[in-house]
Parts: C-alpha cells; structure tokens; sequence
C-alpha cells in the first residue's frame, strides 16, 4: 500500500493540495457506487486514508462481499481535506479493481450450478495477487494454489520435459503434496488412471471430450476443466459435472468497478 502511495507522492509530494488554505480542515466525504456490482476491498482503501491521515474516521455502509445498487453510498470519510485529496485515487484504484474482479466472478458463480466451483488462476496482476484473489473469494469464488510451492500442478511443459507422464505422477504423489495433473486427451488420462492423487485438470477440451473423461473417473478424482470458460458457455462446462472450473478472465481481464468520491 505504502509503494502504490509513493507513486503518487515521490519526489515531492501533492504540490496541488500543498497550495490550499484549507488543506489541514477536517472535512466530510463520500464514495458512491455509479454502477451495480459487487464490493470487495474496502480496507484496503480504508488503509489507504488511514496511512496519510491517522485522524482518517472511514465508516463503512456495507461489507466486501454485499451487492450494491447504482447511486448508493458505499462509505463515508472524515479527515483533513490534504488526507483526502491525496489518498483519493490510490485508494478508489484498490477498491474498483477488488470491486471489479468480485463483480465479474459473481456473474460466473451465477451462471453455474451450485455442485461447481469456480475459482480463479495465477493469472494475477503482480504484486497484486492477495486482493486479487480475496476478491474473487468475496464474489462467491475459490482460490486455486496461491503460488508454486503450495501444491503440485503437473501441466503440458512439465511433461514434454520429462521421462513419462505416469513416472512423474508417481514422483508427485511421493512427495505428500496435493497434486493434479493437467490432461490434454484420453490417452494421457488412461495413462494416469489408478494412481492416487487428488485433482484432473481437464485442459481445453471440447464438451463431448471432457464429458468421455469425466466417466473413465468414476468420481475417484477431483476434477477441473480449464481453457477459455466465458460468461456465455460456463453453464454448459458445469453440466457435464465437473467439480470446478478455472477461468483466468475473472482476474487478469475483470473491468474496473465504477466509483467516485465526492465531499458532502
């Protein structure tokens, strides 16, 4: 949080705010939804006032994870007019973009049965991944692994490096860790079936494969499809009775949520 400030504020400050009488008055602001959605992040933008202006007073109208209607007040602020003016846009940055990814993860988690999981990707902005994927929790969403060290996820690259693909799952699985091996085709599934691990990724399948794999399981693995899941054929992916679904859009290309802070 300190950093994202910093790039507002090095090598001299807020001269703008610097120049007003009324910079140290305490004063009263609000932030307002301009568009319908879900909010998410909203201690991070608290922190951000709170970090320039310990008097910061944030008073939140509603919780990281609520619905929110167009033109409804999201919070309000009381603070000197420089703690406002210059937290004001690192902090609505935090707030639409962890109000945008919960949005566009909710319209997913809508569009699915309740069997389904959707959950989001490493497909993460950097430095950004603990908002981001907080956000996709509090739009009704599941995380994947955090980050490399959390569990083994064999894919294609893994494999085109290795000795075979059943000898590097049985290396996997020795190791303890939560492992899920990424399949492209029947074949590599059948090469897999027996051994005990947890989770199949089913990549970039079309429906009349992922539907043939899904039986050859017989529910003896957690399963996963991933490849370019849309708002528009998600219902269809979820229908064939796969556990969970990956879908990388909900965080690397989710549209900022739509706000603005204005003084009372």
């Amino acid at each position: 949080m300190r950093k994202a400030l910093d790039e507002d504020l090095k090598p001299m400050g807020d001269i703008t705010t610097k120049i007003l009488s009324t910079k140290n008055k305490i004063i009263k602001a609000q932030i307002i939804a301009k568009q319908d959605g879900v909010i998410a992040g909203l201690e991070f933008c608290k922190t951000a006032f709170k970090l320039i202006g310990k008097e910061t007073i944030f008073t939140k109208k509603l919780y990281d994870g609520e619905k929110v209607k167009k033109n409804k007040i999201i919070a309000y602020i009381e603070a000197k007019t420089k703690t406002i003016l210059i937290a004001e846009r690192t902090a609505l940055n935090f707030l639409n973009h962890a109000s945008g990814i919960a949005t566009i993860t909710n319209q997913f988690v809508k569009k699915i049965g309740k069997k389904t999981k959707v959950c989001c990707t490493r497909k993460t902005t950097p430095n950004l991944r603990t908002l981001e994927k907080y956000a996709v929790k509090k739009g009704g969403g599941y995380n994947h692994r955090y980050n490399l060290s959390d569990e083994i996820l064999i894919k294609d690259n893994h494999i085109s490096v290795s000795n075979g693909l059943r000898e590097l799952v049985k290396k996997a699985i020795k190791t303890k860790k939560i492992v899920t091996v990424e399949v492209e085709n029947l074949n590599q599934l059948k090469q897999i079936l027996g051994l005990k691990f947890k989770r199949i990724l089913f990549d970039n399948m079309n429906l009349s494969q992922l539907k043939n794999c899904l039986k050859l399981c017989k529910n003896k693995y957690e399963t996963e499809y991933s490849g370019n899941a849309t708002l528009k054929n998600i219902k269809q992916i979820s229908k064939t009775g796969v556990n969970r679904i990956s879908v990388g859009t909900i965080t690397h290309s989710a549209k900022s949520f739509d706000t603005t802070l204005l003084f009372r």
